[in-house]
């Protein structure tokens, strides 16, 4: 892989990890088209992709920091009711202690939604594994897939304005919006899009909807890269061109999220509508052609 191929990559990711076109199918697609060698793909695809979660770090640090105090606080909460659980069985009847509420503050809640998220997205990123990586490898699937995408960014500014936030939103949403982001590991599917569909489908308020897509995404990235932790000792380019494309998808991938929280309180999906279906029909025809 050469320093130019690592920085387009990276710009490609920075782009398209936020605005609702599907990062990892425009990754494929270019990789096919113009055939660029990029050792070790898996590995930098999920580096690029911790660029741009730094961008999300970057954006939304204080709600970030208070959903990692609160996290701390529930797990102390738990521990503290399973030692009075273990104290009414063993202590004397009749002064048994009662049990603290836990999941008592809205940020609570919103580290209990971003968990439930997690598990149906892990659960379908394993089962998908195998459907991922051969898709990788030809443009037929993220050509689908994209057409997907532009019929779930086709109805997104027809939906009515939500009322939901981190206070009245239920766990069964953040289930759905789950399953969701899994299906999103296919590339061409947009995960930014699919999911802001999704809680807006569920009546998520706008930005609420923009801020749950974008912190959801941080435990399935960061767990993808401390599992491809032991692969990095094999790299073959240079770390420097390693280092310059998750830096460009970092930069990219902040000035996008900016875009999009302008993009979304303005009904703007339909011109990526477009751009999607225009995508995927390229990509469908590319690969019987190419």
């Amino acid at each position: 892989m050469t320093l130019l191929q690592a920085i387009l990559l990276g710009l490609v990711q920075g782009l398209a990890e936020f605005l609702p076109i599907s990062s990892s199918g425009h990754l494929v697609i270019l990789k096919n088209i113009f055939h660029l060698n990029t050792d070790m793909d898996n590995v930098f695809d999920i580096l690029l992709h911790f660029g741009t979660l730094m961008a999300v770090f970057v954006v939304y640090w204080k709600d970030i920091k208070e959903l990692i105090v609160e996290g701390f606080c529930i797990l102390g909460g738990w521990i503290g009711n399973l030692f009075l659980w273990i104290g009414n069985i063993f202590g004397e009847k009749g002064k048994r202690q009662p049990y603290k509420a836990v999941i008592n503050t809205p940020y609570r809640r919103f580290v209990m939604m971003i968990i439930l998220s997690t598990i149906p997205t892990g659960i379908l990123g394993i089962l998908l594994e195998k459907v991922v990586g051969d898709a990788a490898q030809q443009l037929l699937l993220p050509g689908v897939c994209l057409l997907i995408t532009a019929g779930f960014l086709a109805i997104a500014d027809n939906i009515k304005g939500g009322v939901k936030n981190e206070e009245n939103a239920t766990y069964k949403d953040s289930l759905l919006v789950g399953v969701v982001q899994g299906i999103a590991t296919l590339p061409g599917i947009s995960r930014s899009g699919s999911t802001i569909v999704a809680c807006r489908l569920c009546g998520f308020k706008k930005e609420f909807a923009i801020k749950y897509s974008f912190i959801m995404s941080i435990p399935a990235i960061l767990g993808a890269v401390v599992l491809d932790i032991p692969n990095l000792s094999g790299l073959e380019s240079p770390l420097g061109y390693y280092i310059a494309g998750v830096a460009v998808a970092a930069v990219v991938g902040f000035i996008c999220i900016k875009f999009m929280l302008v993009l979304i309180k303005n009904n703007k999906f339909k011109f990526f509508s477009v751009y999607c279906l225009l995508a995927g029909i390229l990509s469908i025809i590319g690969y019987f052609t190419m």
